[in-house]
């Protein structure tokens, strides 16, 4: 696998969990530390049977696959050497805490650093490391307000909206993986290690990268328009509504306008066409288009679609230049014939819990070798395989450890 052998250490809460993820899923083997009694991620929901059960988390499944997992309170002394011990031979540690925690334990990265420098550390926080906002607090929906992407979901005459599943921290997870790996190229390149700075605010405004020169260079300050797409002052509809649900498709004209011939094409096929078929849309310009006339083409295409499935729409958007796509539900996902045919979706078995779980896999596939899904971890699983077995502590020790709240 691709990062065979390499060690990461996984402080991660609901913020960077992803990150690990990520690692884990392309062979790292990646420890999550949890604190005694379990990362306080476990009694986030929704809940296998509805069963709230720091065990049966459905959210902790999702992020914690390919790990392993140790207990340990590194506010005590006891924890603090046990930590500086497997920092030796990790090649990557990823925290989430708020900024300067670490710090005050006596634990930042040049202090880590000293015990291990080639070590890769990721610290992935609300805002960053630096600037005003450091020690803000944060959510969910506050990085997505904040990052400028919530303000783009909705319809213009209501509130804007966030997503009903959280994605501003699977975004940190994925841009502090990517960091990971390039400082993990450097760090082969010079044996040097680095400190990776997110923040999940900047994660979010890269989203919106697209937006920024509307503004720059056009004084356009795009806006949401529900299941409509903006071209400058114009919207067009981009999602409609079949009989089953709902499909994605645009009106385009000029260079791009044999996409909307296409479609007509099919509707000349059944009789729907109407005056559609006499429209020249490879010679309209859509500047000089009004947005009337384009509600007006719109209700005719609309029209069409109510009366098929989406499967049927898209099956008939295939035999021709047509790019016309469904809008899969979950339902539809897990039923993909692409998806089944790449192997993506994973089942997973859950002996405890007497079970399997279908599980999406990497959304990468190397040559090499096949990747795994493996469950995640239960509440320190894995402290006798790193203390005893790797760390060399006895027993005993353990006994005394777990008795004293560090483990």
């Amino acid at each position: 696998m691709l990062l065979d052998s390499y060690r990461i250490l996984d402080f991660a809460n609901h913020r960077g969990q992803l990150c690990g993820k990520i690692l884990a899923d392309m062979g790292g083997d990646v420890v999550k530390i949890e604190p005694p009694g379990g990362d306080p991620v476990r009694r986030k929901g929704p809940f296998l049977h509805d069963d709230p059960h720091p065990e049966k988390s459905l959210y902790w499944f999702a992020h914690n696959t390919n790990k392993r997992s140790v207990t340990l309170d590194i506010a005590k002394e006891d924890g603090k050497r046990l930590l500086l011990e497997m920092v030796k031979n990790a090649k990557f540690l990823i925290e989430s805490f708020s900024p300067d925690y670490l710090e005050d334990l006596g634990l930042s990265y040049a202090s880590l650093s000293v015990v291990n420098p080639s070590l890769v550390m990721v610290s992935i926080t609300p805002f960053g490391r630096t600037g005003p906002y450091r020690h803000f607090k944060d959510s969910d929906s506050i990085n997505m307000g904040m990052g400028g992407q919530m303000v783009l979901c909705g319809d213009p005459d209501r509130p804007p909206l966030c997503f009903t599943v959280e994605q501003s921290y699977c975004l940190a997870g994925m841009y502090a993986a990517l960091a990971a790996l390039a400082a993990h190229v450097y760090r082969e390149r010079t044996g040097k290690g680095q400190h990776i700075d997110v923040s999940i605010q900047e994660s979010v405004v890269l989203t919106t990268f697209n937006l920024h020169p509307f503004w720059e260079l056009q004084g356009i300050s795009l806006r949401r328009e529900g299941p409509r797409s903006m071209r400058g002052e114009l919207t067009f509809r981009s999602c409609w509504k079949c009989r089953d649900g709902y499909i994605s498709w645009r009106l385009f004209t000029g260079s791009w306008g044999r996409w909307t011939r296409a479609l007509v094409d099919l509707m000349k096929e059944e009789g729907e066409a109407g005056d559609l078929a006499n429209v020249p849309w490879e010679e309209i310009d859509m500047n000089m288009m009004s947005q009337e006339q384009i509600n007006r083409f719109e209700a005719a295409f609309g029209d069409f679609f109510l009366q098929h499935t989406k499967r049927e729409l898209f099956e008939r958007a295939l035999r021709g230049e047509l790019p016309l796509f469904p809008v899969n539900t979950t339902v539809d996902l897990l039923e993909d014939e692409q998806l089944e045919a790449r192997g993506f979706w994973r089942e997973v078995e859950y002996p405890e819990l007497g079970l399997s779980i279908r599980h999406p896999g990497p959304a990468f596939q190397p040559s090499e070798e096949a990747c795994f899904i493996r469950r995640p971890p239960r509440i320190g699983e894995h402290n006798r395989e790193i203390y005893t077995d790797e760390l060399g502590l006895s027993s005993e020790a353990l006994v005394i450890l777990k008795g004293t709240g560090v483990i």
